[in-house]
């Protein structure tokens, strides 16, 4: 199984980047007057609070659990990143169409083009450091698997966020950054116009696949697959096993509850049987350390 990444310090990352860039854009946007410039403002401005929003989820799911919630908030995770998903579909994705469309419409000239080239130079720098930062902590994640394979297995809502914002922000940038210089070269202002809706178009892109995965793990998706057949594995070769009939797992954030059905190799007392099944439970414990609560039932048949 591959390693665990640190989502903080892959948030703490991407919201330092953002907040340098959604400056550095909003004073270049109110001297140059690009729509581009002033959607990508927007963007950044959404990101630093999606950021923020994944902070507090991260912390309220480690709260313990209470007689209301008995398996604990460790699922919180998953509301909050739905949550950043709907406000970057449409606090940067709606707003960047219509501020492209609103460019259409009503053309302004660009003012000092090449402060506007200055920043995005410098954004694209930042979220590219940021971006290394989140694919660093992917790659501990996600093992062998391609980033497509990881993206749609991983149960780590808060990075599938944070990996989605940054490939967002980096793309919307070049984008930005090539509509100001189609702009600049043709003295047309509708290639900035442009530039904005396709920021718009690329953010909702993002936003849905980000909502479809973090809507599986809300509805109550297990562990990983290939986590799955490891834990299906060591269960197969435990001697106090005979066969395992089931495994149900729900993976609760960074928690997970486990349920077996098996049956056992030997036939003994109740109280040998009890031995031999907490014997099992506490190795499988050891292995996956993420197991915080197992349920596991004797059975001779499923």
């Amino acid at each position: 199984m591959a390693g665990k990444a640190d989502s903080v310090k892959t948030i703490l990352y991407a919201l330092g980047a953002n907040f340098a860039i959604f400056v550095a854009k909003l004073v270049a946007s109110i001297l140059t007057g690009s729509g581009s410039m002033l959607a990508e403002a927007v963007h950044s401005l959404a990101d630093c609070g999606n950021q923020g929003l994944l902070l507090l989820g991260l912390k309220r799911s480690k709260k313990p659990p209470s007689d209301d919630f008995p398996l604990g908030y460790g699922k919180t995770i998953y509301f909050w990143s739905f949550l950043v998903a709907l406000m970057l579909f449409s606090v940067g994705g709606i707003f960047s169409i219509y501020e492209g469309i609103h460019k259409l419409q009503h053309p302004e000239a660009l003012r000092w083009p090449w402060l506007a080239v200055g920043v995005l130079t410098f954004g694209i720098i930042a979220e590219a450091f940021s971006m290394w930062g989140c694919v660093v902590e992917v790659n501990k994640a996600r093992g062998d698997q391609s980033l497509w394979r990881w993206f749609r297995d991983s149960r780590q809502s808060e990075l599938i966020v944070i990996f989605g914002e940054d490939l967002a922000a980096l793309l919307g940038l070049v984008f930005a950054l090539i509509a100001v210089l189609l702009t600049m070269v043709t003295g047309n202002p509708m290639y900035d116009a442009g530039g904005s809706i396709m920021i718009g178009v690329l953010l909702i892109v993002v936003a849905v696949f980000i909502a479809i995965e973090v809507k599986a793990l809300l509805i109550g998706q297990g562990v990983e697959p290939r986590q799955k057949k490891e834990m299906l594995e060591f269960l197969h070769a435990q001697p106090e096993i005979k066969r395992v009939f089931n495994l149900l797992t729900l993976q609760m954030g960074t928690d997970i509850m486990v349920a077996i059905k098996a049956e056992m190799s030997r036939y003994l007392s109740p109280k040998d049987m009890i031995a031999d099944i907490n014997r099992v439970e506490a190795a499988f414990r050891q292995k996956f350390p993420d197991v915080r609560w197992c349920f596991f039932e004797p059975d001779s048949a499923d």
